[in-house]
């Protein structure tokens, strides 16, 4: 009988058995309730015939979870000494592979081909460090991966960022990039309790489907997000003060206007007021203007 991770007390007697140091610097906060490990394994919406990667298994509590759920599991972990705990953990499960390094430095386009070349589907599915959430996410979409959906355990208020509307306090240039290459829904809201040991915050899970294209059309989608960057980097600030700092310094007022009001802008708007889509005007009215 295969003994899981997915409790407070085994979690305990591993830590206790291999004499691990928990890392705050690593974000090591093991999940513990099968309940919420469930919750996040259905949102991936894994079969047979799927893939899953996983960043920074800890113990395997999910990691065992997705093993049963999905064709195959890739799971990448950075701290050397959680791998005799895995081989421990992941022992029943040949479909499971273990990799050690940072998800920041490898080639993932390369574990697709090794890996996951006869899946037919793969998804990120992870309890994510903290510390590293946003970079993680961004690299995997940036890299446009054939990703089906990505399934994260992340800080409460950073999930809210993602998927924040236009309007809204906490919409800014991350709600954006998020909401350009996918579709956020946070899943659940997770209390510190469920957690080896207890972060300090709350947590979500958020599920971020990928789009089949952007949001919207670009035609520099580099100089799109240098110009979404531009307009939060002084949120009470106008769009117009924003902008004139960054692309139309020592101009006169009258060419930035004539870009804004191509766009029908209001010149005294903020920047977390702008759909994906005026921001994408904004930024090919901008380009032409140069």
């Amino acid at each position: 009988m295969i003994e899981r991770v997915s409790s407070p007390r085994r979690t305990k007697e591993l830590i206790k058995k291999h004499s691990l140091v928990l890392k705050k610097s690593l974000g090591q906060n093991f999940l513990t309730d099968l309940n919420i490990l469930h919750h996040i394994v259905d949102a991936a919406e894994l079969n047979a015939t799927k893939g899953a990667l996983e960043i920074g298994p800890g113990i395997g509590a999910l990691t065992q979870q997705l093993a049963e759920a999905a064709k195959t599991v890739v799971a990448v972990e950075i701290d050397q000494r959680l791998l005799p705990v895995l081989a421990e953990t992941m022992e029943p499960y040949p479909n499971a592979h273990i990799v050690h390094g940072d998800v920041l430095k490898l080639s993932l386009a390369e574990l697709w081909d090794t890996r996951f070349r006869d899946c037919s589907g793969v998804s990120v599915v992870a309890n994510l460090p903290y510390y590293v959430t946003t970079a993680i996410i961004m690299k995997l979409l940036e890299e446009k991966l054939p990703l089906e959906n990505i399934v994260v355990m992340i800080q409460r208020e950073v999930a809210e960022r993602m998927s924040a509307p236009p309007g809204t306090k906490a919409y800014g240039s991350l709600s954006i990039a998020v909401q350009y290459y996918c579709v956020p829904e946070i899943v659940k809201i997770v209390p510190p309790t469920v957690f080896v040991p207890q972060p300090n915050v709350d947590s979500a899970v958020i599920r971020l489907r990928l789009r089949d294209k952007p949001a919207v059309e670009t035609d520099d989608e580099a100089f799109f997000f240098e110009v979404v960057q531009a307009c939060f980097v002084q949120r009470r600030k106008t769009i117009a003060n924003n902008l004139r700092a960054a692309f139309f310094r020592g101009d006169d007022r009258t060419r930035l206007e004539a870009v804004l009001a191509s766009c029908g802008i209001d010149p005294a708007r903020r920047a977390e007021t702008l759909s994906l889509d005026e921001f994408a005007r904004l930024s090919r009215a901008i380009a032409s203007a140069r």
